[in-house]
């Protein structure tokens, strides 16, 4: 993992004192809002305040552009903060007194929370790793018990370090791996998930990337159900709706009708609330759940593909285990909408006042698009003050694998990219979603399986006792370069021509069966010929981020700039390949190492906001507000260097085309045996 950037922010005038604040009842959440009327006619309710005065910064100056190899911690970016002054209904704002909301992250190995004050400021961040069970090849299983533990033991601890008084924290918001949990309908006690006998009930959570359930998948996608169309043509193994058709088939049938299913975001606002609400994030993208104007006909929960799965023992109760029909018996939300507030258990348990606003959950990639795209840089387009901005912003999430999400305002349909998925995190808006099956895992195998790798390794120790493998390794190609006297490090892999798919391809060919290839190799061992792997590696996530972006746009989006988040943005050198190869700009968020946990806060905030009917702020105000200053690192322009990347994503496209092609002569040439 990459160390997270820290960027230093200031230069800005100081804001004078807001106006007079009136307090709601108690019966409603706890937090102060200002006086608002609404203008007929008009999108927005604005503060109408006489004299509103905010002093605009004298001497504002926007981030730097920086080239990649400026990239380094600590770099001095000078801007003002910014607020938004426009709001679908009113907002949360107080001088009087602090106000902070509360970020949960639940990743695959651990427990992330943040404190935010109203600016965005993180105050504190507090982890804790979380237990994973892996009882037989290719299953892995959770614990919700000891997930809210993590959870409880890491908001106590950043409310210690942070000096964050308990009753200023105004809302929490969760976000968390798209994992599936189980409970017992009737006693809302955890449910076994773990075969053949279920009885260890702590471990209710069957993991995001357990493959159990290959078989199930297969007969879900064999159904060619409409319902396919909205996640890339068929549902992934790692989907919700084929676990819970697997734990059918396994279960005892009476075991498994007193299940209720939560995807695990729903089951810790659940947990934090005793709410049945369910969120669209986690329904739409990962259990099948059709919103209103997804399809004609009947949307929600569909029966003729439940009962084509054979699931219709759901329908029979009214989806009540899934989270029920909406308006009838079920409420779902978009994300950051208010489900409750903290309930009197929950709150002891995290060390806080109950009565706090709990925001509708997503998962965890999702968080990371709310904590990035809302960043400002001296490109934004100063004419677009609304959401519609975002349109040509595509965030990439990324870590062990890496997400790609866009939202636009009508669904655009791309051939291996899921979605487009309707109000998922703003209401009426539609996401996409496309993915590279490892990035940051790619980068470590490579480096990690070469002959070389224990040398390396003792060399950048040698160098300085904190210098990454990654430092070195860049530090190495750097004096490659000026060894042959090369422009760039891009011509030290002029000959070298790497295709990484390892672990298959998600987006945009869809093809589990991809595997790597690599023409150039020799019998090299040396540290130099590891770090031309590694080049080799970063080339490729590269080029197939162009690959994902060209297959959007070609559909429909008009993705022109990357904001990135992660363990990888510290990586000055495949951030200039990323932008280059890529032809845009590529904008790096202050919090890069925190976007997800920062952009659940941000659902705390927006949950925080909400007045006596439940309505809440327009979340993209909330993240204009709280989002700050980015780093933008501009694609390479030198004309050869540019001609050099044409030509490999020629070859990139035509490895990925010829491996396909070989795949099929071979399995023709041997007809029906299947191995």
């Amino acid at each position: 993992m990459f160390a997270d950037l820290h960027l230093k922010v200031g230069g800005c005038a100081s804001i004078p004192p807001e106006p007079a604040f009136r307090r709601r009842d108690r019966s409603s959440p706890k937090f102060p809002v200002p006086r608002f009327t609404y203008s007929g006619g008009s999108d927005f309710i604005i503060a109408t305040w006489a004299v509103w005065p905010w002093l605009a910064c004298p001497e504002r100056s926007s981030p730097p552009e920086l080239a990649a190899a400026d990239l380094t911690p600590m770099d001095h970016v000078e801007n003002c903060k910014t607020t938004s002054r426009y709001f679908d209904v009113e907002p949360t704002m107080s001088t009087t007194e602090s106000e902070h909301y509360i970020g949960v992250d639940i990743g695959t190995g651990s427990a992330r929370v943040c404190i935010v004050d109203r600016t965005g400021d993180i105050k504190a961040v507090a982890s804790k790793d979380i237990r994973t069970w892996q009882p037989q090849n290719t299953y892995y299983e959770q614990s919700t018990s000891d997930i809210w533990s993590s959870i409880s033991t890491c908001v106590k601890q950043a409310l210690k370090e942070g000096n964050v008084d308990p009753t200023t924290v105004r809302g929490i918001g969760f976000c968390a791996t798209c994992s599936l949990a189980v409970f017992s309908d009737a006693t809302d006690e955890p449910v076994s998930v773990s075969g053949p006998d279920f009885t260890k009930a702590e471990q209710n959570v069957i993991l995001w990337l357990d493959h159990r359930a290959v078989e199930e998948a297969k007969v879900i996608n064999a159904t060619h159900d409409n319902v396919l169309k909205y996640v890339g043509g068929q549902m992934s193994v790692e989907m919700e709706i084929p676990k819970i058709l697997w734990l059918k088939n396994h279960m005892a049938p009476e075991d498994f009708a007193r299940c209720k299913f939560y995807d695990l975001t729903d089951a810790l606002t659940h947990m934090a609330t005793g709410k049945q609400t369910r969120s669209y994030c986690s329904t739409v993208c990962k259990q099948g759940y059709l919103p209103k104007k997804a399809e004609s006909g009947q949307t929600g929960w569909r029966d003729d593909f439940f009962g084509a799965i054979g699931l219709e023992c759901l329908k029979d109760k009214q989806y009540s285990p899934l989270g029920g029909i909406e308006g009838q018996n079920g409420q779902y939300l978009s994300a950051g909408e208010l489900v409750g507030t903290l309930s009197e258990s929950a709150a002891k348990d995290m060390g806080l006042p109950a009565g706090i606003a709990v925001g509708s959950g997503v998962i965890d990639a999702y968080a990371g698009w709310i904590g990035t795209v809302g960043a400002k840089h001296e490109s934004s387009d100063p004419a677009k003050t609304d959401i519609s901005e975002s349109f040509s912003r595509l965030a990439l999430v990324g870590g062990t694998s890496t997400c790609h999400l866009v939202m636009s305002k009508d669904p655009i349909f791309v051939n291996g990219v899921w979605g487009p998925y309707l109000d998922v995190l703003v209401p009426g808006m539609w996401m996409a979603e496309g993915g590279q099956s490892a990035t940051g895992e790619l980068l470590r195998f490579i480096i990690e399986n070469h002959p070389a790798y224990e040398e390396a390794k003792s060399l950048a120790k040698q160098e300085g006792e904190d210098k990454s493998i990654y430092e070195f390794l860049n530090d190495r190609l750097a004096e490659m370069t000026r060894k042959i006297g090369a422009p760039s490090i891009s011509y030290i892999g002029r000959h070298f021509f790497f295709y990484g798919d390892f672990f298959g391809n998600r987006s945009p060919l869809a093809d589990v069966q991809m595997a790597g290839s690599i023409i150039g190799l020799n019998s090299d061992q040396s540290v130099d010929n590891l770090a031309l792997h590694y080049y080799g590696a970063m080339e490729f996530i590269a080029l197939q981020t162009r690959h994902i972006v060209e297959a959007m746009n070609t559909s429909g989006h008009s993705i022109s700039s990357l904001y990135m988040s992660g363990s990888q943005c510290k990586n000055s050198v495949l951030m200039l390949l990323i932008a280059t190869i890529c032809g845009m700009p590529v904008v790096i968020p202050e919090y890069a190492g925190a976007a997800v946990v920062h952009g659940a806060a941000m659902l705390g905030a927006k949950a925080a906001s909400a007045n006596a009917s439940g309505n809440t702020e327009n979340l993209w105000s909330i993240m204009e507000r709280m989002s700050k200053p980015a780093t933008l690192i501009q694609p390479g322009t030198d004309a050869v260097e540019k001609a050099l990347f044409e030509v490999k994503y020629e070859v990139f496209l035509d490895q990925a085309k010829m491996q396909q092609l070989y795949r099929r002569k071979v399995d023709e040439a041997l007809g029906s045996w299947k191995g």
